[in-house]
């Protein structure tokens, strides 16, 4: 994936930047007004913002990843015969988190903006620490698996918004390794779960409880402590955010404008916006792209890069807040299906070769590869008939405001490959 072609001066492209201003609620920069106009560089303010940012999205991914997995370490201190699971219902009871986990995402990132993201993050944090700590106290497989759905419901919502939210305070080039963090974030979890699992549980027996009910205890509480600090410490964007001065604020406003243009309705969510987005077939190749490259994620070294770059990818490439929400959703909702099948291409009868799982796992992934191969030489080449001026027939006669509320359909927009 490469930056674009597009105009990338410091200060406002597109129509009108003569006579018009950028305004994004108290903020408003003249046109033409350039980062070093007000003494910003660039760089820092980069740093400045993973400095407040990276560190508490990776933090909240962390103990998300760890509240949803950590089930698999509890099974090993009794909550089995504690609960008195019998036959598949433990494996019902996993499952069916991600039921919920999936078709809630999309529904999350639309009312994200409605919310804001410091309210809407904050809550469903906060609501999934208690969900995670309360299971700690349940006496029932009813109750355990009701857990697991609520807490599929709630945390749907933080992946997808966190990789829209970041498009808020990073450019196109950037985006790509902020959502790269994630992953690590998600990483560490994995390694680090089971050997605080394996601490935790030495505590079987203390009050009188089994050693999984404290795992789940002692894990969700953080969460919860988090999710009250995400309501003081993550700003709904830049110009709100609590870290920046004025001419941070700004600088900030003349990088998404530079980025995506100068209308201030592409920031809004519109039904229209969503709409383009399920009918966009980029978005749906996309989402198969997706389901492919998912279906292999942890099997071989740089399968985590082909699954994490396309959920930046896509949004960079939808300008629109309506479109790039909804896209992103259908994105992950997509991909994360593909762990629906894993049971049943790699049926226990087929072991230990399991011929058929790798040759279906692989062709996907091989899919996944031709096709983003393919879209990254689409975008290209159509870079280059907007460089050289074409231009579709019903835009001839748009004015330059009115093609800027195109999205990525106005000719002004460079799509990132």
């Amino acid at each position: 994936m490469h930056p674009t072609d597009s105009p990338a001066k410091d200060s406002f492209p597109g129509p009108g930047t003569d006579a018009m201003s950028e305004k994004t609620g108290t903020i408003v920069v003249p046109g033409e007004v350039t980062l070093q106009d007000l003494g910003v560089d660039e760089k820092k303010l980069v740093r400045k913002l993973d400095l407040y940012l990276i560190w508490l999205i990776m933090g909240l991914y962390l103990f998300s990843f760890l509240d949803r997995v950590n089930v698999g370490n509890a099974r090993l201190y009794s909550l089995e015969s504690d609960l008195g699971l019998v036959g598949n219902q433990y494996q019902t009871a996993v499952s069916i988190l991600f039921v919920t986990y999936i078709t809630f995402e999309v529904p999350s990132n639309l009312v994200l903006k409605k919310f804001t993201p410091r309210y809407w993050i904050a809550f469903i944090t906060t609501a999934w620490g208690i969900i995670a700590t309360l299971t700690g106290l349940v006496n029932s497989y009813g109750s355990f698996v009701a857990c697991r759905i609520l807490l599929g419901t709630v945390e749907a919502g933080l992946f997808p918004g966190l990789n829209v939210y970041l498009t808020f305070f990073y450019t196109k080039h950037e985006l790509a390794m902020r959502v790269g963090y994630l992953f690590v974030s998600s990483a560490i979890a994995g390694a680090l779960g089971g050997l605080l699992a394996y601490g935790i549980g030495h505590m079987d027996g203390v009050a009188g409880l089994h050693g999984w009910r404290w795992i789940m205890i002692i894990e969700g509480l953080p969460t919860f402590c988090l999710g009250i600090a995400t309501f003081f410490l993550l700003p709904n964007d830049a110009e709100s955010a609590y870290f920046l001065n004025e001419s941070e604020k700004k600088a900030m406003v003349i990088r998404h404008a530079r980025e995506y243009g100068m209308t201030t309705s592409a920031r809004e969510f519109s039904k229209k916006d969503m709409m383009k987005a399920f009918k966009d077939w980029k978005v749906w190749v996309f989402c198969a792209s997706q389901f492919g490259a998912d279906t292999m994620l942890y099997v071989a070294m740089g399968l985590y890069v082909l699954v994490g770059i396309p959920l930046a990818w896509l949004p960079n490439n939808c300008p629109r807040y309506g479109k790039r929400t909804t896209a992103n959703g259908l994105q992950l909702t997509i991909g994360n299906a593909s762990g629906i099948m894993s049971p049943f291409i790699y049926p226990s009868a087929e072991g230990p070769r399991y011929i058929k799982g790798h040759a279906i796992t692989l062709s996907l992934v091989g899919m996944s590869t031709v096709i983003y191969g393919v879209m990254s030489l689409y975008f290209k080449e159509q870079n280059k008939k907007r460089d050289a001026g074409e231009m579709h027939a019903d835009h001839q006669h748009l004015s330059d405001d009115e093609l800027a509320e195109l999205g990525d359909e106005s000719p002004h927009f460079r799509f990132v490959r």
